[in-house]
């Protein structure tokens, strides 16, 4: 199961973490995970599952083990009784996306990314917008995972609840995922809307939108007055009698308009910065409505062919548009220069220890530069906007807090550390990332 490993360089997919491990292996079992992680851990020395690299952070960076996650995928049981959906954890969403499909089964909600593991999509607690639980870890219904010991532990309602608890976004700092288990539904078909809106229009609707629409997401065009605005209802339609777009349509917005025309678009903005402003506002012009309807997998995820950097931070419902206010007078009141546009979404209340939403509504406000744009005075000056307003950073994407200021927005992060010193009290899945936010 080993893979050569000189010169051997591990990138994230926005290119802004690499790690050099000294070991790379390919488990095809449990047990090829087990003996790996015994093996670190009579050395001393470290193991990272790290799924496809999407996160921005260096949360999946190794030290000294990489273990690559392609063999340890797809789907284990179906349960149609309990509707529940076991996978192995190295499962790429997209993969089981279609595998539920071909079930006739779908996920509850999902952010509009699919190429995550299912290990990585759940651990760094990625998201959707609206919904009865936006985020894919609250789907959770169990979970399997070698700890650090190089036991074999078994989560779930009645069996080790109090891990399934704590370990629905566990940051691979609790042990190896190697299955995890979801509550699934019947296939469902959504009704997208999708209409440019004022910027005024956008936010003095957006409560009313809400409310009305069981998942909204916003993307505002820094340096104008221009939103598009995604409204996507739950319809009684049968899967089957949807009206997706059609071919030529979905080519055209979600390709060349999405992806080859705005990549274009945000090379010319990096070669001179001076033409951002004059491009957001041609591209808000050039926003047009339009209504579909498709299966739900296929309306939440979207292509993304155009890699960038992002940080994006959880604030309290009441606060987000206010919070999103005071951002838009800082970026108006600096010289940057921000092509990508900014990403607002919400979130109820769950109860996962360290998600992003533990206890309370959040509203979920995401900035975005391309990879070849330094993306520090930006990030950097927004950040104690939201880090002021009680906000949570996403765990996998940018951010610069550590432990000692994470520990109180999160009332349960003494319970998380005091799980992690039992699954892990040796700590072969740290890393730099996670002495940084969790301590040693």
């Amino acid at each position: 199961m080993t893979t050569p490993t000189d010169g051997t360089r591990w990138r994230n997919w926005s290119g802004l973490v690499e790690a050099h491990p000294q070991q790379v292996l390919t488990p095809t079992s449990v047990a090829d995970v087990v003996d790996v992680v015994r093996r670190a851990r009579e050395q001393g020395t470290t193991v990272k599952m790290t799924g496809t690299g999407h996160s921005f952070t260096a949360i999946a960076a190794p030290e000294h083990t990489l273990l690559r996650p392609e063999q340890l995928a797809g789907i284990l049981e179906v349960d149609r009784d309990a509707m529940t959906v076991t996978a192995r954890a190295g499962t790429q969403l997209k993969d089981l996306n279609l595998a539920l499909e071909r079930l006739g089964l779908s996920l509850h909600n999902m952010g509009d990314i699919a190429e995550q593991t299912l290990a990585g999509a759940t651990s760094t607690g990625t998201h959707g917008t609206g919904g009865v639980a936006a985020g894919l870890a609250a789907q959770l219904a169990g979970l399997e995972l070698v700890t650090g010991t190089g036991e074999v532990v078994r989560a779930s309602a009645r069996e080790n609840p109090d891990v399934l608890e704590v370990a629905r976004v566990g940051l691979g700092a609790l042990g190896v995922l190697t299955s995890v288990t979801f509550h699934v539904e019947p296939l469902f078909v959504i009704e997208a809307h999708e209409q440019p809106m004022s910027w005024d229009e956008a936010l003095d609707s957006y409560d009313e939108m809400t409310a009305a629409s069981h998942h909204v997401d916003m993307y505002w065009f820094p340096h104008t007055d221009a939103m598009m605005v995604k409204q996507n209802v739950r319809t009684d339609l049968e899967p089957g009698e949807q009206q997706p777009p059609s071919r030529l349509a979905a080519w055209w917005e979600d390709e060349l308009v999405s992806n080859t025309v705005f990549g274009a678009l945000c090379r010319v903005g990096s070669s001179a910065p001076t033409l951002i402003p004059r491009i957001n506002r041609l591209a808000g012009r050039a926003l047009s409505e339009r209504r579909y309807s498709d299966l739900a997998h296929r309306v939440f995820v979207t292509p993304r062919r155009v890699r960038f950097r992002e940080m994006e931070y959880a604030v309290p419902r009441e606060v987000g548009l206010e919070v999103l206010r005071e951002c838009r007078r800082v970026i108006n009141a600096s010289d940057w220069r921000i092509a990508f546009p900014v990403e607002i979404r919400t979130a109820r209340a769950d109860d996962v220890p360290l998600s992003t939403a533990y206890g309370r509504e959040s509203s979920y406000l995401a900035f975005h530069v391309p990879m070849d744009t330094d993306h520090t005075a930006y990030f950097g000056g927004l950040e104690p906007i939201l880090r002021e307003a009680g906000g949570r950073p996403h765990w996998g994407k940018v951010h610069t807090r550590s432990a000692a200021d994470l520990a109180p927005v999160y009332p349960r992060f003494d319970d998380f550390l005091a799980l992690r010193e039992r699954l892990d009290p040796d700590r072969v899945f740290a890393n730099g990332y996670l002495r940084q936010v969790l301590g040693d």
